[in-house]
């Protein structure tokens, strides 16, 4: 294989938002750890931290910063209760913003929850070469976004496009 047609063993960060949550009970987390192994890349780091715009700056800057950490998945915060507060934590920090995600997300999302979809608040977005996927804190939106768009995104040798590409990662064995 090529460089250019070659999977990446990309470095993902997965991080989840809640006030409520442990490693014990971070089912979303655990999918979002156990699925991105699967796919051949490695988990960056992995973190909970309460819903809390600074807190979640805190972490996602230090990961954006971090050049062995290519990706990152946030899981929870995107609804619309009181403490929701993901998106204003993380929109600022973009670059750029992959509006598609949100909108494909809600459409996959659609066929399995019905209206309830626009609840939710789910974006992604580019931060210092670093793509940020966050999705709702349900296991089955995690799911979703995973199997829906993330991996392909993710996997160098999709086509036509994905996210490897601008990444600027270069292909090597885990």
């Amino acid at each position: 294989m090529t460089a250019a047609t070659e999977a990446a063993s990309l470095g993902i960060a997965v991080l989840t938002v809640s006030d409520t949550r442990s490693e014990d009970s971070d089912t979303s987390g655990q999918y979002l750890v156990a699925a991105l192994e699967e796919a051949g890349h490695r988990c960056a780091g992995k973190a909970i931290v309460r819903d809390d715009i600074y807190q979640i700056r805190a972490v996602l800057s230090a990961w954006i910063a971090d050049a062995s950490v290519n990706a990152v998945l946030v899981t929870g915060g995107t609804g619309f209760s009181g403490r929701d507060s993901t998106p204003e934590a993380v929109t600022p920090l973009f670059d750029k913003s992959i509006d598609g995600f949100g909108e494909v997300f809600r459409a996959l999302s659609f066929d399995e929850i019905g209206s309830s979809t626009i609840q939710s608040r789910a974006l992604a977005g580019f931060a210092n070469d670093t793509v940020i996927f966050c999705m709702p804190g349900s296991t089955g939106a995690c799911r979703t976004a995973w199997e829906g768009l993330i991996r392909e995104q993710l996997d160098g040798t999709h086509r036509p496009c994905n996210f490897v590409g601008v990444l600027g990662v270069r292909s090597h064995s885990p």
